[in-house]
């Protein structure tokens, strides 16, 4: 009997079931407890009948662990690979749009820039990492999400104030909120050495997007993964344009042109394993594109625009990070080149920006005691920017910036009770070529959080944190418009948040409802505000003096059996205070929202699994001053998707439909920037 029992046991561990998804080992489900349960019984019973013990084949156990929404002492909110596929998310923009508190400045199209606005905080206030090492740019300060793909993406998590994680750099602990994308560490089945997914997404306006993604096991303690990917489109969508700013009177239906895109990416990722808790990753990935910088919608006509952009990046990057008893240990380390070139055929100008980057990061983490924890971390960056311009002009062509930042942290446990407090040094300066000035910059910022858990399943939780933000080199250096005194922000956060999750049991189903409530202020002093001047590609900066952003986050999740619901709701009022009596006091900030909220429901069954999402976003100024004439009106953008998975002889085939803006609603994010109306997009995916 018990050679029966061992030859079935085998058959469960060495092969994979017909209907599992290759790309997934174990899940903690009850059929991965009751193999768990097998294998510790089963010795036993052999045990007992004094039958001869066999080896089992190994079982590769692969699971990277995404953050915590509900047990931090800061709001975070993540989307796993799961829900990204589901919501055929291409691009690091497209996974962010569903997220509480955050506001996606979109300048129109595929190919138009898309940065993100977490709590009315602005842009460069978020810092974004990919695998907890920070992707720089020191001259513009922010980060064109439309740039990163997500094909190979364990999962994308935003944190505010800061992430709860043992290990980070400095400088993700200097923002104001981090945008993390995790790569995905590749899986594989015992006997299983390669595994590759090849697929093909085409769409409105001639958008077209192939990719592949090869994942290799070269031994039992190396692995590698390759994502490559090409996207382009025309670009040329129809839209409405309106003659007045009521968007009431006359009107007629125009196309959008200039405005194609292609871009191609390649991201290669190496995981070893030295030994027991010592692991070393690294990363490889180049980017190369094109843009059609399309000119302003005003009134009665489109301008004329003969503007384009053609970028080119590369980066290396490396995280080695040790686990023993009692002490953690990380090194980070990455080298950035980019090269970006702006043509205007119209006025026959041509501006080059050529940057350089060095970052190395060393964290620790140490358990003092069984209630007291100690981290501390040290960055170094170097960055360095060369800008060329046709015909001369009067900006700085050659500037260098060295950033030190450190921190100490103590961290308090105490039963149900957590509390972290950490200090933050920034130290930062410029030498220009030329000139005999050396600007710099130097501050200490506090971070303090608690966070109380009421039973098992409720936990309070506040923080508070200083944010400092010395300016990019385009808003002190790069850019038509001058400026002239551009003084560092200053951003004061304070948090106070409660969530609940909920176990229900219904009569045919089990039920987990997670909610979460977050309500904040901050306090900004002499905030930075971009707005585009003659075109997309320069800007003006100003300080806006103080700001105050009172707001309130509230999510809802509930997850049944086959069916999922997201429901997300923002409340933002983010007001100038910079001068009483002003024109501009008490006005509500230009492009953020008073209200805007979202909601995604999955339906998951036999025939074919329906998605459905809707973003709505409340009216918003383009102006300081909130007038009529700059009011942009509140819009909701409803989407739809269909997919269905087959599985194969040799893999998983997987058809999905997509059908965006259902409504055709015509909206702006940015004013004179005319968002596409309703759009679609077919894809196919083998996995084998």
């Amino acid at each position: 009997m018990s050679i029966v029992v061992e030859k079935i046991v085998s058959f469960i561990v060495c092969r994979r079931p017909a209907h599992a998804s290759p790309g997934i080992m174990l899940r903690n489900t009850l059929s991965s407890r009751v193999f768990f349960l097998l294998l510790l019984l089963f010795p036993f019973s052999l045990a007992a009948q004094n039958d001869t013990v066999k080896t089992l084949d190994e079982v590769e156990i692969s699971s990277q662990r995404t953050p915590s929404v509900t047990r931090t002492a800061a709001p975070t909110q993540v989307m796993d690979a799961e829900k990204i596929e589901h919501l055929g998310a291409v691009q690091l923009s497209d996974a962010i749009k569903q997220m509480a508190g955050v506001t996606l400045k979109d300048y129109g199209g595929v190919g138009g820039v898309k940065t993100v606005s977490a709590r009315g905080l602005g842009s460069q206030f978020s810092a974004v990492t990919i695998d907890g090492i920070p992707v720089d740019d020191s001259q513009n300060g922010q980060v064109d999400l439309g740039r990163y793909t997500l094909g190979n993406t364990a999962y994308v998590s935003l944190s505010q104030g800061q992430e709860q994680s043992a290990l980070l750099s400095a400088k993700a602990l200097a923002a104001g909120n981090v945008l993390n994308m995790e790569t995905a560490e590749p899986s594989f089945w015992p006997g299983e050495h390669t595994k590759l997914k090849a697929g093909i997404e085409g769409g409105s306006f001639r958008y077209l997007s192939p990719s592949l993604l090869w994942q290799q096991r070269w031994s039992r303690r190396l692995k590698s993964s390759l994502f490559v990917n090409y996207l382009r489109s025309d670009g040329d969508y129809p839209f409405t344009l309106y003659y007045t700013a009521s968007h009431r009177d006359s009107s007629s239906v125009e196309r959008r042109n200039h405005s194609a895109v292609w871009m191609f990416s390649a991201d290669g990722n190496l995981f070893y394993t030295i030994g027991q808790g010592n692991t070393l990753t690294a990363k490889l990935h180049y980017m190369r594109g094109m843009h059609q910088l399309p000119g302003p919608v005003s009134f009665y006509s489109q301008a004329v625009s003969g503007q384009h952009s053609e970028e080119e990046q590369a980066f290396a990057q490396a995280r080695w990070r040790l686990e023993r008893e009692g002490w953690q240990a990380q090194l980070l380390a990455k080298v950035r080149y980019s090269d970006d070139h702006y043509f205007d055929t119209i006025r026959n100008a041509h501006d080059a920006y050529t940057q350089c980057e060095a970052f190395v990061s060393g964290s620790c983490h140490r358990i003092l005691t069984a209630w007291l924890n100690l981290d501390a971390a040290l960055d170094a960056a170097l960055a360095h920017l060369d800008s060329r311009h046709q015909p001369a002009t009067n900006q700085f062509s050659d500037v260098t910036r060295h950033n030190l930042a450190a921190v100490a942290a103590l961290q308090l446990h105490v039963g149900k009770f957590e509390a972290r407090a950490n200090a933050l040094y920034t130290d930062v300066a410029d030498h220009i070529a030329e000139q005999d000035t050396t600007p710099s910059y130097r501050r200490l910022t506090p971070f303090v959080s608690l966070m109380y858990r009421l039973g098992t399943a409720t936990t309070l939780r506040a923080f508070y944190k200083e944010a400092y933000r010395v300016p990019n080199f385009g808003e002190l250096y790069f850019f038509q418009i001058m400026p002239r005194g551009l003084r560092p922000e200053r951003a004061h956060q304070l948090n106070l948040g409660i969530t609940h999750v909920q176990d229900c049991q219904l009569p045919t189903t089990n039920c987990q409802i997670t909610i979460t409530l977050d309500a904040y202020y901050n306090h900004v002093n002499d905030k930075i505000v971009a707005k585009p001047t003659s075109n997309m590609y320069y800007w003006s900066m100003e300080n806006f003096g103080i700001v105050d952003i009172l707001g309130l986050d509230a999510t809802v999740n509930c997850q049944l059996s086959a069916v999922n619901f997201q429901l997300n709701y923002s409340f933002q009022s983010a007001l100038d205070h910079t001068r009483p009596g002003s024109s501009t006091y008490g006005h509500q900030i230009m492009y953020t929202p008073r209200h805007s909220g979202g909601a995604t429901l999955r339906w998951e069954n036999t025939w074919v699994n329906l998605g459905a999402t809707a973003m709505l976003v409340g009216e918003r100024y383009f102006m300081r001053q909130n007038t009529p004439e700059s009011r942009m009106p509140a819009y909701c953008d409803l989407g739809l998707s269909l997919d269905r998975s087959f599985d194969l002889r040799l893999g998983t085939l997987t058809l999905r439909a997509s059908l965006q803006n259902l409504l055709d609603t015509q909206y702006e994010v940015v004013a004179s920037y005319p968002m596409m109306g309703r759009n679609w997009k077919v894809g196919i995916t083998y996995d084998f």
